[in-house]
């Protein structure tokens, strides 16, 4: 009994070893890349304060081809253990994705978290690929487009920036710090473009998802009292469970409400009991109110953050329209994701002058040397041929999954010649 215990013991361990071996490439991969140090320095913080967005690239050792649930769950764990995605929330959306993944792997990815896959990715449904491509469902999101070019000097043109911007929709400029050794500059042109507009929403992939989802799942809280010094409407985006639970649940940022309180003018809003500021001329996501000339009031604010608006008339008739596509009412918003960030500093140095304009930074760890390369292949070989050779001698004692390729019981034990056991009956007598 104990005996046949202990076979089917080692059995159970030795075939379970095998599997781990072979289903584990995260684990077998971890030696063949190095990390970024600067994501847990406050270089990283101060870019996340910013206002950046940090997002997936890739990981080496891993191949979006073969395993993209691997590729996805081992860089959101690269991500998560050293930096938040955003400001506004911490888990990451966004991510590259190459062209030739299926529509389920691409479901793969997304069960990971990551909501947003881009840019080209070739499949059918598709988001901001020219300004009308407006998504309509999650799955959109899964090939967000690429508009406007390279920030690369050489490559990127302002014009063809400046004709996507005027069209409206999403333009989504990339960017690419280094080749190899080589330190690529970009156009400052086209910076100074994009630092000079007053009329557009510098975001991020992360950002725009988020505002996007919101128009799918809110609920507002409004009314209006009446005091001897005027008017208050009271305002509030609830946060519901309803619309923070699921695979995908966007960022709390700031999203842009307006509301229609005809002659009115507004004297101060206030959010959660302070005084909110003007968003008047901001092209970046932040709390705070304005109202355009046409009287239209906008409210820009987070959900759970109840406001109060304030007006001298005792005699308002207002109404809330919904959510404008892109925060503060801008007509277009543009991102620039950095492709292959395996060192921040290095990509985004060149940009510290910049701080208006948003970095989607898609991040991976720097490959090792090549003298490690080779270490997940050697645990792999190295771990089967060990395996294999154990399961193979346990199976000539007739114990474990191989011991039926060779026969019932201790076949190969060396059995007596004639005169042998002749000799040894002789030696009984």
């Amino acid at each position: 009994m104990g005996g046949s215990t202990t076979r089917h013991m080692v059995s159970i361990l030795l075939t379970s070893t095998l599997v781990l071996v072979m289903l584990h490439p995260v684990a077998l991969a971890q030696s063949s890349w190095e990390e970024d140090g600067w994501l847990q320095t406050s270089y990283g913080s101060d870019r996340l304060d910013l206002g950046d967005e940090f997002g997936c690239y890739g990981m080496p050792g891993l191949s979006w081809i073969n395993d993209p649930g691997a590729v996805a769950q081992s860089c959101k764990s690269y991500i998560e253990e050293r930096i938040n995605a955003s400001k506004w929330g911490e888990h990451p959306l966004s991510t590259f994705t190459p062209s030739t993944l299926s529509s389920s792997q691409h479901e793969q990815i997304a069960s990971q978290g990551f909501a947003v896959h881009g840019d080209n990715t070739g499949v059918e449904s598709t988001a901001w690929h020219n300004s009308s491509d407006t998504p309509v469902d999650l799955w959109d999101w899964y090939n967000l487009g690429r508009r406007g070019g390279s920030l690369e000097k050489g490559m990127a043109s302002l014009e063809s920036v400046q004709e996507e911007i005027e069209a409206g929709g999403l333009v989504n400029l990339y960017w690419i710090g280094r080749v190899n050794d080589a330190t690529v500059r970009h156009d400052r042109d086209v910076l100074n473009y994009l630092h000079e507009s007053e009329d557009i929403w510098l975001t991020t992939w992360g950002e725009a998802w988020s505002y996007w989802e919101a128009h799918r799942c809110y609920e507002l809280s409004h009314s209006k009292i009446e005091t001897e010094q005027g008017s208050i409407v009271n305002f509030e985006s609830l946060l519901t469970e309803a619309c923070t639970s699921g695979d995908h649940v966007g960022w709390n940022l700031p999203l842009t409400w307006r509301l229609n309180v005809g002659s009115a003018d507004v004297v101060n809003v206030s959010i959660n009991g302070t005084y909110a500021l003007s968003i008047e001329g901001e092209v970046n996501a932040m709390q705070g109110w304005r109202q355009q000339s046409d009287g239209t009031v906008l409210i820009s604010v987070k959900d759970g953050e109840p406001t109060e608006i304030h007006f001298n008339d005792t005699q308002v008739d207002y109404d809330v329209l919904g959510l404008t596509e892109f925060w503060n009412n801008h007509s277009s918003a543009v991102t620039v994701a950095g492709h292959a960030t395996s060192d921040l500093f290095k990509w985004s140095k060149r940009f510290l002058e910049e701080d208006n304009v948003r970095f989607t930074w898609l991040l991976t760890p720097r490959s090792a040397d090549g003298e490690a390369a080779w270490m997940p292949y050697a645990v792999l070989g190295i771990g089967f041929t060990t395996t294999v050779a154990m399961m193979a001698v346990l199976g000539r004692e007739n114990i474990g999954p191989l011991a039926p390729y060779f026969g019932k019981g201790r076949i190969h034990e060396k059995q007596p010649y004639p005169h042998e056991m002749k000799r040894s009956l002789d030696a009984e007598e």
